[in-house]
């Protein structure tokens, strides 16, 4: 109803599963790399918990897309089965029903399952099952998952059996009837509330993907947007949705606070205290005093057990969040890589431009941008290099760099892998009207972008550059000792190379092969774990140990 009012393509809060508008903060890929972590960890339970709308499908879809080839998964969504129900459901779910007659009793349905496991276990697959909202799964039913992990060879377990609900799950496994399986959990995590930080990305980003130009919120709005909320993607949703609506009844182009404040009632009955909303969710207060730097080492620690397999019996390491998998605490120091920071003396001081004044913001910024002196896309190369200290020669200017030690790499997945590259890259800015215009992005934060142009630069707000940007980018970066572009590192100065910077980032088990090692690098660093050192892996891989010399982005200080 809103939508062209707003002049967007899509209401961006619909509480649909619409892949288009996925966000990952932090925390839900943590959970990610827990889940991953514990199809590979050689049997037992692994849970997921999370309040209502947190985002567990959300996880649990990326979950089902990343599962390795060799896993066969049967997946449950109506947990609220009997137990001949459960066996008979999983029995279908794995294609296993042919010859087991309708009326099978339990015991014929676990033969015919540990047979299928064992068939499987000799192919090398790995079965796999999910059950969701698995709150609802009486004690009788948890008892007889618990024995179906009975079914083992004698090097490990034959199933692997994924969790996940509500807190009352947590709740259940802590009873003393569920004891032995509670002991049987090898990986937990809990999906708390995204942060205030997070809320404010999660908004923006829906709203770009639905093809706004502009925040059509207040900063007051979204300042209170997360306490109304709870940080809670479903309840942000609604509240947003209903929001916008009350604003466009109003003939009105922003969201103000009173409006937000009066959606907040309509949607909720009354909006949430922070004391109930702690209340809710007991993660989110670990992860308030441990801090995202916490987050990131369980999460680098999850990713390295489940690629290089710990030592020992898999369903005794404990829980990942607990800390007691103590065969991988080392490899703790591979979150760093998830993050873009690293040591001042690894950076080189970039030139930069005379700022122009951004005018008074919104459509004035981007007016004035757009009406920046031209600047051809070869000269925003050049000036790129320049930032890593080096002049192109004439011609074409990727070549020139090749030549100079430095290579181009394009891509086109917008700020989600530039912001953690961290390094100063060429935009191809594509307004509604008017020819593509170059532009150099030399700063960032979580409001605002820096645009070079020639001798002028430009503040955008991030909402502002995704109306102009369709998300294609040029960086530079230098390239490994013999590196050749293949998935194959076969020069030997080239995984000498690699070895070295995964030793720095703790991963450093030489018993375990260098494609998993690198494969354990890209889940930490939330890279597409294909154990390919490609320049995305590369880039962040040079930064390990000390890291390259290398420009980065600065924080797009100032105000509008």
């Amino acid at each position: 109803m809103y939508a062209e009012h707003f002049r967007l393509r899509a209401e961006p809060f619909s509480i649909a599963p619409d892949p288009r508008y996925l966000f990952m903060s932090a925390q839900h890929r943590e959970a990610l790399a827990h889940l991953l972590y514990g199809i590979g960890g050689g049997g037992g339970f692994v849970l997921l918990t999370g309040e209502i709308g947190a985002g567990k499908t959300t996880v649990c879809r990326c979950f089902l897309e990343q599962i390795p080839a060799h896993c066969r998964v049967a997946y449950i969504f109506n947990p609220r089965l009997t137990v001949p129900e459960l066996l008979q459901t999983v029995c279908e779910e794995f294609g296993i029903e042919a010859g087991i007659a309708a009326d099978a009793g339990v015991k014929a349905r676990v033969d015919a399952l540990n047979e299928f496991l064992l068939a499987a276990h000799a192919r090398g697959e790995h079965a796999v099952l999910i059950i969701d909202e698995a709150q609802s799964l009486s004690a009788e039913v948890l008892e007889q998952l618990r024995l179906l992990t009975n079914l083992e060879t004698s090097e490990r377990k034959l199933l692997q059996i994924v969790l996940i609900g509500q807190p009352e799950l947590r709740a259940m496994l802590g009873e003393r009837d569920l004891e032995q399986l509670a002991q049987r959990v090898i990986a937990r995590y809990h999906l708390g509330a995204l942060d205030a930080a997070d809320t404010a990305r999660y908004v923006e980003h829906r709203l770009a993907v639905a093809g706004s130009a502009t925040l059509p919120f207040t900063a007051g709005a979204m300042a209170r947007m997360h306490a109304l909320s709870g940080g809670v993607p479903r309840r942000i949703n609604l509240l947003a949705d209903r929001a916008l609506l009350g604003t466009y009844a109003q003939g009105r182009q922003q969201v103000d606070r009173a409006t937000l404040e009066r959606a907040a009632v309509e949607v909720f009955g009354r909006p949430p205290s922070a004391r109930s909303r702690l209340a809710a969710s007991p993660g989110l207060g670990w992860a308030v005093a441990g801090g995202i730097g916490v987050l990131a080492v369980a999460g680098a620690v999850a990713a390295w057990a489940w690629l290089g397999p710990p030592r020992g019996d898999p369903a005794s390491a404990g829980s990942a969040v607990d800390g007691s998998a103590a065969s991988v605490a080392a490899a703790a120091s591979a979150a760093s890589a998830a993050s873009a920071a690293s040591a001042p003396a690894a950076e080189v001081a970039a030139p930069q431009a005379p700022e122009v004044a951004a005018g008074d913001g919104g459509a004035a910024a981007v007016a004035a941008l757009l009406a920046a002196p031209p600047w051809r896309e070869d000269d925003a190369l050049r000036a790129l290099a320049a930032q890593w200290g080096a002049t192109l020669a004439d011609g074409e200017p990727c070549a020139a760099a090749a030549r100079a030690g430095l290579a181009c790499h394009r891509g086109a997945d917008g700020l989600a892998v530039l912001q953690p590259l961290d390094r100063p890259a060429l935009l191809v800015l594509r307004p509604a009207q008017g020819a593509a215009v170059p532009a150099l992005l030399t700063a960032l934060d979580d409001r605002l972008a820096t645009l070079q142009l020639g001798s002028q630069t430009h503040r955008l707000t991030r909402t502002e550059l995704a109306g102009l940007w369709r998300g294609e980018f040029t960086t530079l970066w230098r390239p490994p000792p013999d590196w050749r572009g293949g998935a194959d590192p076969a020069a030997e100065p080239m995984r000498a190379w690699l070895r070295e910077r995964l030793a720095a980032s703790g991963l450093a088990d030489d018993a375990v092969p260098l494609r998993q090692r690198v494969r354990a690098f890209q889940v930490a660093a939330g890279l597409e774990p294909d154990g390919v050192p490609g320049p995305l892996t590369l880039m962040l891989l040079a930064r390990q140990g000390g890291g390259e010399r290398e420009p980065r982005l600065r924080a797009a200080a100032g105000d509008r």
